[in-house]
């Protein structure tokens, strides 16, 4: 059974955002059991998981001897090793991974960086100018995909392992008001939040943060 780490005390507040949330709803996807070893700040800084993720983050995934980190690559080895996540189809299977990096690399950094901000950056001078340049940028991947998505359920057919982690990013948008305004993908996030598999992921990772929280 493999094991993946998540945070013992996760900053989302339960929202489902740490990053474990991907890989957790994989499994689920795609009926695997699996165990998780809990983390703090200072565990992920500590030589033992340092060895499984050079950047001191999490999650992690560990089958036998094989050891992984970044959720991207922990989601796809699930894909290729389950049915459920990819295509059969090669083509359609090739633009399902396209679609999990382009999740990662193009939609992810500009939501993360306006993420960042709105955290972090409140206090600075500059916020108030800097803001809207921030969200100008996600609006344009936004109104980029939405035009592509149109009124499909999912980015290319079935749904797949793309859409699983574009969900998951478009997801740090849920308290901005961005999303309201493309009801294309606030639908389409809704419809992956729908899913059986979705909610199981969440609903363990919340139960993370419950227990945190009443200790």
């Amino acid at each position: 059974m493999p094991t993946i780490t998540a945070f013992e005390t996760s900053p989302d507040r339960g929202r489902g955002q740490a990053r474990d949330m991907r890989v957790r709803w994989a499994l689920e996807e795609v009926g695997q059991p699996y165990d998780v070893r809990l983390v703090s700040f200072a565990a992920m800084k500590q030589p033992a998981h340092l060895a499984l993720h050079p950047f001191g983050q999490i999650p992690t995934y560990e089958d036998g001897d094989l050891a992984l980190f970044e959720s991207g690559a922990i989601v796809l080895h699930i894909a290729e090793r389950h049915a459920g996540l990819l295509p059969t189809d090669s083509n359609a299977r090739s633009r399902a991974i396209a679609w999990m990096f382009a999740a990662l690399s193009t939609l992810e950094p500009p939501i993360v960086e306006l993420g960042m901000a709105v955290l972090f950056e409140r206090d600075r001078s500059w916020y108030a100018e800097r803001l809207p340049m921030l969200q100008e940028r996600v609006r344009t991947r936004l109104g980029e995909l939405s035009r592509r998505l149109g009124k499909a359920d999912w980015l290319d057919g079935a749904f797949s392992a793309g859409d699983l982690m574009t969900v998951t990013v478009l997801r740090r948008l849920n308290n901005s008001g961005l999303l309201d305004e493309y009801p294309e993908i606030a639908a389409y996030v809704g419809r992956g939040e729908g899913r059986p598999a979705f909610r199981r992921a969440f609903e363990a990772q919340l139960a993370v943060f419950n227990a945190a929280a009443r200790s």
